[in-house]
């Protein structure tokens, strides 16, 4: 299995940020499915003021690349990609057109593994 973090902002504007979880609360079932036939096993966001973080588990096979194409060919996808950009904003750095940006792991602490390593 494999890990990614991703970061975004939305719009500082607190009545367009109660909207965008709304829209979480209730997404779209197309593109859950979409979601999920990609190879995304877990997905989840969390949000600090105007910043998200996105943290998803997929498959070995998972290819953010075959995602894109998929989401391409799929309309409510589209659909929903082009509403949610009411919402977000890009990162400052972000180049033009990006929206979720693939985060650095800077440090992981494993104490399952270190549990094994002291037993051993």
């Amino acid at each position: 299995m494999k890990k990614y973090a991703l970061a975004l902002d939305l719009i500082d504007d607190a009545e367009l940020i109660a909207e965008y979880e709304n829209y979480h609360k209730k997404s779209w079932p197309e593109v859950t499915d979409s979601i999920i036939s990609s190879g995304i096993l877990k997905m989840e966001i969390f949000r600090i003021s105007n910043r998200l973080f996105m943290l998803m588990e997929t498959t070995e096979d998972f290819s953010f690349s075959r995602k894109q194409e998929m989401d391409q060919l799929n309309e409510k996808v589209q659909e929903w990609e082009n509403l949610m950009w009411k919402f977000q904003q890009p990162l400052p750095f972000a180049k033009q057109g990006e929206k979720w940006i693939l985060m650095d792991r800077i440090f992981e602490l494993d104490s399952v593994k270190k549990k094994d390593k002291v037993s051993e």
